[in-house]
């Protein structure tokens, strides 16, 4: 069963040592560099170097978010991808990107790169096993919360524009670990989006024309009962 923004607040409000942040202060605690699992995906030069395109493997798998609060992101992705058919052939991802980031007033974010960002694509059983090509897709978010846990410090939970859920992210640092703000090599502005992004993110721009989330009375509607149901089962 996926997690939506709601549940994830209520199961947080249950458990007395967790708080979400009021709005306002996510807003000014939000800057800064956050990591999934162990944090062994940093962004900043210890991942990518686009000035020749390559990447630095981390030890494990994750994700890497940083943001500044003048509006600059930069976004740091490794994953491996399992295929049921073929248990052999993994798709390992690596994926980074940068650019500005806007809060919108319906509570969701959209990241806007700056069009040199580039992933690695690595599949044991395909034509072309190994390459790399730009990364240029503007990403949509339809909710991001912040929760503060006494002992792990601020959590990170972002919801994808369908509203999957990405892996937790928790503070790794107050002062965003990145590269510099501006485009870091040469490319063409208006290149087209990335073709095979579901390896790594949806393509927002696909929803532009849609709406983008329900309201929190919708959601509250249909999912109370689920919430109330499965509670126990979801925290087993």
């Amino acid at each position: 069963m996926m997690l939506t923004p709601l549940i994830i607040t209520l199961l947080y409000a249950a458990v007395p040592t967790l708080a979400q942040l009021d709005p306002t202060t996510a807003k000014a605690t939000l800057p800064g560099t956050w990591s999934s699992g162990s944090q062994a995906v940093i962004t900043g030069s210890g991942f990518a170097n686009p000035a020749n395109l390559s990447f630095v493997y981390p030890t494990l798998t994750g994700i890497g978010y940083s943001f500044t609060s003048d509006g600059y992101y930069e976004v740091a992705r490794y994953r491996m991808v399992s295929n049921g058919t073929v248990p052999q052939c993994i798709i390992g991802v690596m994926n980074w990107a940068h650019g500005n980031y806007t809060l919108q007033p319906n509570g969701s974010m959209t990241l806007l790169p700056f069009n040199d960002g580039f992933q690695q694509i690595q599949d044991p059983c395909a034509p072309q096993s190994n390459f790399i090509e730009p990364y240029n897709d503007t990403e949509l978010y339809a909710e991001w919360l912040i929760f503060q846990d006494p002992v792990a410090g601020y959590k990170l939970h972002m919801f994808q524009f369908d509203g999957s859920p990405l892996a937790p992210m928790f503070q790794h640092s107050a002062t965003p670990n990145m590269l510099p703000t501006q485009l870091l090599r040469n490319v063409t502005t208006n290149a087209p989006p990335t073709t095979n992004a579901g390896l790594t993110t949806q393509n927002a721009l696909k929803v532009n024309s849609g709406r983008l989330r329900w309201s929190r009375s919708e959601i509250m509607s249909v999912m109370i009962v689920i919430f109330a149901t499965g509670l126990s089962t979801l925290l087993l």
